[in-house]
């Protein structure tokens, strides 16, 4: 099967955006090395090689590419993780305003002169007045213990 060069270039070309389209939608670094595969073999190409040439060039970029560079990529985006102020509330102690009792579903604490939702680790009950610990934080609830 001939395809012409011009049609060729056309492939590559909707291959290029494809691919750009579904990595932008995911942003999961998953398609953008078969962009720049399908890139390269569009320059190839223009030299006229035969199909499977092209199709070898397309698969050997776009495989060199992922192995070389998404290791690399996928640290620099792990980096730009940074904590949130909520994760500073983590191990601070706040103090019982309103009874924490898991069965009622009740509780609140004090924390920087902030009221929260509180609910018990382990499922006790805590007295107003008692001063807890910040395990972790669900929502907009805060996970205490006892002090």
């Amino acid at each position: 099967m001939y395809i012409d060069q011009s049609t060729m270039l056309f492939i590559w070309l909707g291959v290029i955006i494809i691919t750009l389209v579904i990595e932008i939608i995911t942003q999961g670094l998953t398609t953008i090395w078969f962009s720049i595969g399908a890139a390269v073999a569009a320059i190839v190409n223009n030299w006229a090689p035969p199909l499977w040439v092209q199709i070898a060039v397309f698969c050997v970029v776009s495989i060199v590419f992922m192995l070389l560079a998404r290791p690399f990529a996928q640290r620099m985006m792990r980096n730009t993780i940074t904590p949130t102020n909520i994760d500073q509330l983590l191990q601070e102690e706040a103090i019982v305003i309103e009874p924490i009792n898991s069965e009622k579903q009740t509780g609140r604490v004090r924390l920087r002169d902030v009221e929260w939702i509180a609910k018990s680790e382990d499922g006790s009950t805590i007295s107003e007045g008692e001063t807890v610990s910040i395990r972790r934080i669900d929502g907009v609830k805060l996970i205490v213990t006892k002090k």
